[in-house]
């Protein structure tokens, strides 16, 4: 007896030193920092001490200071009055993640309210920061991302060839006055106007079959369990693991039992369409079920961050209405693990694909693999043509490397002008210590981002020589990077000679006709006249 009444004792005080750290919500170590001023806007949201829970939201109240791009915000709002208040008010919050929510620092979601929930507040639709009205909005807290810019990096470069990729802002944030650091105030993928702009569901005809938004990700009741099992990378099914769909949106509890039964079945004819034996057909297989472009797109923004995660978590499937579109798309969420952030599955090597680790994930006896569609599309040659092509297309465009690396720069710069870094790092120290799933332990923030620009500069050229792309511009035939009279000159010179040393040809092809002569000395100078 008295050896339980000990255990139960222990067990009381283990649950006391629990509830009283998430009394006090998690806080860092120095909870002293406080902000002189920043580029960054900040944000302060009050929860008169109460608790933050995950599964159920809570009243609080936010203000957000922002006097505009290029100007500063200032912590002491008494000395500084008068200040640009870009959203004030109450919000409904929990904490949110599921890996992300192990660190120390958790992220967030809220809803703005028109009234305490207490008093049975409803939520509203509300601009932040430049963003587009919404009810629906997240922290993120990036803290095994060091770099502190993974997401937000991922969304950039995708936006411009997908559908919608989500906005986001970096901040600093007090939470009861206390500092608690550098976090992304971030759109969410969901529906809306200014993001998923998808109709409400109705219960027949054309308005049954849209809008709906599905994710496949963990086993969370309630979900739609695949018909399919995962497959291995010969093809061969892994009958003990299985896929799941979640219920984005509409909320499973909102969805009439003909809805559910509908998206269900949209789903198993999709896949359906997949596992045929003339799953290439462009008329029956399984072109008609999925928008192959955006498939694309998504595809190459989950592998040019080799995201760990990719194709089975946070994967965001959503279909319109048939009249509009009855093809399934997909959008991106959750990228914080790419860049070679991990030490498992080999995710921290800048060469492979994402998509073939399922074989690395069941030797690591990991519960979720990767939908079997994705090794049937990357063994259809129609498909990983077009794959190629696009990537050739994103290349000479906003994944050009010096584009990449100026975007990097430019977030950077953000993050460091004004010392949000330094006191993001006083708050959460980090640097030269092992972080959860880092497999590299950088020095220093400077380390982290030089490490992650080298890890992008080998991903590049692995991608390049995998899917054929030629990164040496058109017309640069010496490979100097700049197209110029040089260049004609050393085209010149090589049709005279014959010599190709330092020639790369396919640059040489001036006019993409598969030949090198007099035409491309032609087109080579035309090409300098129209840039000029």
């Amino acid at each position: 007896m008295k050896r339980l009444l000990l255990l139960m004792s222990v067990l009381s005080l283990i649950a006391g030193v629990a509830q009283a750290q998430r009394a006090d919500n998690y806080p860092p170590k120095d909870k002293t920092i406080k902000i002189d001023s920043t580029n960054l806007p900040i944000v302060w949201i009050d929860v008169n001490g109460a608790m933050i829970l995950k599964d159920e939201r809570i009243t609080a109240r936010m203000k957000i200071i922002h006097n505009g791009e290029g100007q500063l915000n200032y912590g002491d709002t008494v000395a500084h009055p008068g200040q640009r208040i870009d959203y004030e008010g109450y919000i409904a919050i929990r904490y949110r993640g599921n890996s992300s929510f192990s660190h120390s620092r958790k992220p967030y979601s809220f809803r703005p309210l028109d009234k305490p929930l207490e008093e049975g507040g409803e939520k509203k639709k509300v601009k932040i920061l430049g963003m587009g009205k919404d009810n629906n909005w997240a922290l993120l807290a990036p803290y095994s991302d060091r770099s502190m810019i993974h997401d937000m990096l991922a969304y950039n470069l995708a936006r411009p060839w997908m559908e919608y990729a989500p906005q986001g802002r970096h901040c600093e944030l007090f939470l009861d006055g206390i500092y608690y650091g550098v976090y992304v105030l971030t759109e969410v993928v969901s529906k809306g106007k200014h993001r998923l702009n998808l109709d409400d569901p109705g219960t027949e005809g054309d308005e049954l079959t849209g809008g709906y938004i599905m994710e496949v990700d963990r086993y969370e009741p309630p979900v739609y369990i695949s018909s399919y099992n995962p497959v291995n990378n010969a093809g061969a099914v892994v009958s003990n693991k299985y896929v799941y769909f979640q219920y984005n949106s509409p909320d499973y509890e909102d969805m009439e039992e003909s809805q559910i039964n509908y998206i269900k079945g949209r789903i198993r004819e999709m896949e359906n369409a997949f596992a045929s034996s003339d799953y290439c057909n462009p008329e029956t297989g399984y072109r008609r079920h999925i928008d192959v472009m955006n498939f694309i797109d998504y595809q190459l923004a989950q592998e040019l961050a080799r995201n760990v995660d990719a194709y089975r978590f946070s994967v965001k499937l959503f279909k319109r209405r048939d009249s509009v579109d009855p093809r399934f798309k997909l959008a991106l969420w959750d990228l914080d693990l790419g860049y070679g952030t991990p030490y498992y599955s080999g995710a921290w090597r800048s060469d492979g694909w994402s998509y073939l680790l399922n074989d690395t994930l069941i030797a690591d006896n990991n519960s979720i693999l990767i939908p079997f569609w994705w090794y049937k599309l990357n063994n259809d040659p129609e498909y990983t043509a077009a794959l190629k092509d696009r990537w050739a297309q994103y290349r000479r465009a906003n994944i050009h490397e010096d584009s990449v690396m100026a975007e990097i720069d430019s977030m950077v710069t953000r993050l460091t002008a004004v010392g949000a870094v330094d006191r993001n790092s006083r708050a959460w120290p980090r640097w030269g210590i092992y972080v959860w799933p880092n497999h590299y332990v950088s020095s220093s923030y400077e380390d982290e981002i030089n490490h992650l620009k080298q890890w992008l500069h080998e991903r590049i050229a692995w991608m390049d020589e995998q899917l054929g792309f030629d990164p040496v511009e058109r017309g640069d035939v010496n490979g100097d990077g700049h197209v110029n009279i040089t260049d004609v000159t050393t085209l010149i010179n090589y049709l005279l000679s014959g010599d190709a040393e330092g020639i790369h040809l396919n640059a040489a092809d001036c006019n993409e006709d598969g030949f090198i002569n007099i035409g491309d000395v032609t087109a080579l100078i035309n090409l300098l006249l129209t840039s000029t």
